[in-house]
């Protein structure tokens, strides 16, 4: 009786002690400087005795993401057989892991960006590293850091050298976010895509990113990827039998060398719309500082396309930017030959255009040129016509039709901005691909699309789903197409665009031509109309219903405000303004009782911080403002 006792005592501990086993779990919470954010880190062991880790979210009191899984997928098992090294059974690399340690920094600083949205950039943060080891493996460790700003939270992985010299290769990256039942996101499938607000279940594809959520709370949450320099790009996808819950998804594998860091995983949350765009230099942040030693010769500025690429039209084109404020002339695809034939010749030019004559013409008039440049040209000539270009005395690319997402076309893109950079070459990147914040890094890429821009001639609702969606992610070349007949917007809207879209390098006469321009007084806001900015302010918007913009460059302020596709009453309150100053308000709204080629109205207005203006905008129509501070 005793022995069989001590059989069922001895049984009891076991059974115990295995479930302890299964239920322990580590939780720690890392905070935001401003205590809004708390982001709580779970390590638990599964009934299998793996280790599981996850997390959860919450915003001033309120749930972001529930408890959400954080997972890697690592096969190398063939760099593992070529070390003679027993290959892992389960490729998934955290649930073979122990918790080894945490350090927890702080930083608290600012930086100047001279080509942002705001010229003073606050970079604050908490971090806790959290460091892993293979039970399996010694020396196989993994650290997944934790960053906390007031603007939201980032997650990324951290592989560090491996001493038996092992390649990794990177299969999935499935990091979970699980929404409240009822958060909507706005879907767009891919870069160039319209947009389309939709429940988190039933997607028929992955969505771009960022990627903008509305919760049922009312929060608003934006899911991004920052520092995407030397990795497969993301998307993200509601996960299989999971409506709810969205995970990332690489584009390809990954073939890391450690040390080796994966992207931030950002989720910024707002209680408004416009907050998730003022509060965007969280991906700037996640990002290395400036490589570039000397940027005196990136100068940001508008740009209007040569169509005809015609000496004729060269000359009257260079003409008129001299005279209206427009800084380059873009000379577009076909300049050098067929664009998609591997025989055109990027380094000489195949149309009857006199291109060395109107590069110093330019000069002579302050106006720089930029050329056209596609994937096949810069993939197997980039190397011997950037220093070319250099020497021709040409500003800027534009890289037309590259790949993007993959691990191979990424790490080459990225070669491609910093060759461009070593000999003082701006770049624009067309067509699929989105910055991550790798501006910051590399400024002389001066816009990128990765947009349904007015080349496509979307209406007046997408436009406004734009600045919360899109922009949130940084620059964005939009391609003003001013006075094209099949602009499905008032001209009054045009113009506040260049307002509300930011791109350092600005398109705003895509289609045009100087004669369709004379007559046509309104286009002095473009005149002046700064690219870069030191202050940004969203004043009010809703998403696919309007956006009120101000931007601040200097001493003056500038707004743009339109409404979707049906008009609406608005209201400016100009508070932001200091309180001593007075300013001359030019305003510019349509009016078509005006009777001129495109029915915009300009006025004037004295206006102080204790102003509000109320505006009637028509259907698919905005209001642009200029305010000059006055001398006291």
């Amino acid at each position: 009786m005793c022995e069989f006792r001590k059989r069922i005592l001895v049984l009891f501990v076991f059974i115990f002690s295995v479930f302890a086993i299964i239920k322990a779990e580590i939780r720690k919470t890392i905070i935001s400087p401003d205590e809004k954010y708390v982001l709580t880190f779970i390590i638990e062991k599964n009934a299998k005795l793996e280790t599981c880790i996850s997390y959860f979210l919450m915003y001033e009191g309120k749930v972001v993401v529930e408890k959400s899984e954080l997972d890697i997928v690592l096969d190398n098992h063939i760099s593992e057989l070529a070390m003679a090294i027993k290959p892992d059974d389960n490729y998934h690399f955290i649930n073979d892991m122990d918790f080894i340690s945490q350090k927890d920094t702080s930083v608290n600083t600012t930086w100047y960006n001279a080509f942002g949205e705001r010229s003073i950039v606050k970079d604050e943060y908490n971090q806790s590293s959290f460091l892993f080891e293979k039970r399996s493996k010694k020396g196989y460790q993994m650290q997944i850091d934790i960053r906390m700003y007031n603007t939201g939270a980032a997650i990324r992985y951290y592989f560090p050298t491996n001493p038996k010299g092992l390649y990794y290769k990177i299969v999935e990256e499935n990091t979970e976010f699980v929404f409240p039942e009822g958060t909507k996101a706005w879907y767009a499938r891919w870069a160039q895509a319209p947009y389309e607000l939709l429940p988190l279940r039933g997607w028929i594809d992955q969505s771009e990113r960022p990627l903008t959520c509305v919760l049922p709370n009312g929060l608003y949450v934006s899911l991004a990827e920052a520092a995407m320099v030397d990795y497969s790009r993301t998307k993200f996808q509601i996960k299989k039998n999971s409506p709810g819950t969205i995970v990332t998804v690489i584009d390809s594998n990954v073939d890391a060398i450690t040390d080796f860091t994966t992207p931030w995983r950002v989720i910024m949350t707002a209680g408004t719309p416009g907050q998730l765009l003022e509060n965007n230099d969280i991906l700037l942040n996640l990002n290395e500082p400036c490589k570039i030693s000397n940027t005196d010769w990136i100068k940001p500025g508008k740009i209007m396309r040569e169509i005809t690429q015609t000496n004729q039209n060269s000359k009257a084109q260079i003409d008129f930017s001299s005279k209206n404020g427009v800084d380059y002339l873009l000379y577009d695809w076909k300049w050098y030959g067929p664009a998609f034939d591997f025989n055109s010749d990027a380094s000489t030019v195949d149309i009857d255009l006199d291109l060395h004559h109107w590069i110093e013409y330019g000069k002579e008039k302050g106006v720089g040129v930029w050329v056209y440049v596609n994937q096949q040209a810069l993939l197997s000539q980039m190397r011997e016509i950037f220093p070319l270009y250099k020497k021709w005395g040409i500003k800027g690319v534009k890289f037309g039709f590259v790949q993007v997402g993959s691990y191979r076309w990424t790490t080459w893109l990225h070669e491609a901005i910093k060759l461009a950079a070593q000999n003082e070459l701006m770049v624009n990147i067309h067509d699929e691909f989105r910055t991550t914040g790798e501006t910051r890094t590399w400024p002389n890429i001066v816009s990128v699309e990765g947009i349904r821009g007015n080349e496509e001639f979307p209406d007046a609702t997408h436009n406004c789903i734009l600045p919360f969606t899109r922009f949130v992610g940084g620059v964005g070349d939009y391609t003003i197409c001013y006075m094209d007949k099949r602009i499905k917007t008032t001209h009054a809207h045009q113009l506040a665009l260049g307002v509300i879209y930011f791109s350092p390098l600005q398109t705003i006469y895509w289609y045009d031509k100087p004669e369709y321009l004379i007559d046509v007084p309104e286009t002095e806001f473009f005149k002046t109309l700064p690219t870069v900015w030191d202050d940004t302010k969203v004043l009010s918007g809703e998403i696919g219903e309007h956006v009120i913009i101000a931007r601040r460059k200097d001493d003056d302020w500038y707004i743009g405000a339109i409404t979707n596709v049906h008009g609406r009453e608005l209201e400016i309150n100009f508070d932001f303004l200091p309180r001593s100053e007075k300013y001359e308000a030019c305003i510019y709204e349509d009016d078509a009782n005006i009777g001129s080629k495109t029915g915009v109205m300009m006025r004037k207005k004295v206006i102080t911080s204790k102003t509000n203006l109320k505006f009637t905008l028509i259907d698919s129509g905005g209001v642009a403002i200029k305010l000059v501070r006055k001398s006291k």
